[in-house]
């Protein structure tokens, strides 16, 4: 999808006698490179601390990473679509934060963070930042549109400055590292889906995004299975999908075949009965990451006891 990019003009070459007159005042002087006629040219700097990279889009939506035979290197560029939501339109944000280096086409910027790390991000069909313009990690792109594709997805790199120069080229591409960790796709797949933790704010959050692999139903109580009684009357669902919970409570089990959980999950449900509540419990049965009593949040992280 990208190509390499030159940002360095070249005129024509200078005159075989004028290099020659140069090289023998560079000799004297001390500068002319034994067995070349190329100056010194001073080592890249160390490498600095690889950046907190995280999704490039809002807290809590989920992507599913792609590539395909032929995007040179296929393993180092992502292609990254919508799971729950729309591709087309989506807002896309800094992956850490940084300085607004370069635009180009096909809808495109890139970003420096410093240390030799830089980040680039094509297909937008609006850029609502500013070259030399500071960012902060989360911090508002662009919006995704049908810029030089015609199937709408974000298209992201990493790079590292390995000869010094303070740019990211095409063969300075490394495997990105996202949300600590690294993608080394395959054409033949499996593709993942990430869900965004950009810009979310602490450690322990205040919701925890998880994803459903099927419509849960939602209950008053935690020890319902089984029952009949009013109290225990189904107050809604929760659709499939990527949804926020807010802590986990043991009660009854929910078990099909050799697959159970104990946990149950406090959430703000998407569809209420008459009369139902909208906030209730739903069996961690249904997240689709982990297994048998395991309650954890698409991060791994283990959510809060309610």
């Amino acid at each position: 999808m990208r190509t390499s990019r030159s940002r360095r003009a070249q005129g024509p070459p200078l005159p075989r006698p004028f290099v020659l007159a140069l090289a023998a005042v560079l000799a004297v002087l001390g500068l002319w490179a034994a067995g070349g006629a190329v100056p010194a040219t001073a080592a890249p700097a160390a490498a600095g601390a690889r950046p907190d990279f995280r999704l490039p889009f809002a807290c809590g939506e989920t992507w599913q990473l792609q590539t395909y035979a032929g995007h040179a290197p296929d393993d180092k560029k992502l292609d990254m679509y919508r799971v729950g939501g729309q591709t087309l339109g989506a807002s896309v944000v800094a992956s850490a934060a940084g300085t607004v280096t370069e635009f180009f086409e096909p809808g495109g910027l890139e970003i420096n963070h410093g240390g030799g790390w830089f980040s680039v991000y094509l297909h937008m069909d609006r850029r609502d930042v500013t070259l030399g313009q500071q960012v902060a990690s989360g911090a508002p792109l662009g919006r995704l549109g049908l810029v030089g594709t015609t199937s709408a997805h974000l298209h992201y790199e990493q790079l590292y400055d390995t000869n010094g120069d303070n740019d990211g080229e095409t063969d300075e591409m490394v495997h990105p590292v996202i949300q600590g960790t690294e993608y080394r796709l395959s054409p033949a797949g499996p593709f993942p889906r990430v869900t965004s933790t950009n810009a979310c704010g602490g450690t322990s959050p205040d919701r925890y995004w998880v994803d459903t692999f099927a419509d849960a139903p939602g209950y008053a109580a935690v020890d319902c299975v089984g029952e009949t009684a009013p109290r225990c009357a189904v107050q809604g669902k929760l659709f499939k999908g990527t949804n926020y919970v807010l802590c986990k409570k043991a009660g009854d089990e929910v078990r099909v075949g050799n697959s159970f959980n104990h946990w149950w999950l406090l959430t703000d449900l998407d569809e209420v009965v008459p009369g139902g509540s909208g906030r209730a419990y739903v069996s961690a049965y249904y997240l689709q990451r982990w297994g048998n009593d395991e309650a954890k949040d698409n991060e791994g992280r283990d959510i809060r006891l309610c």
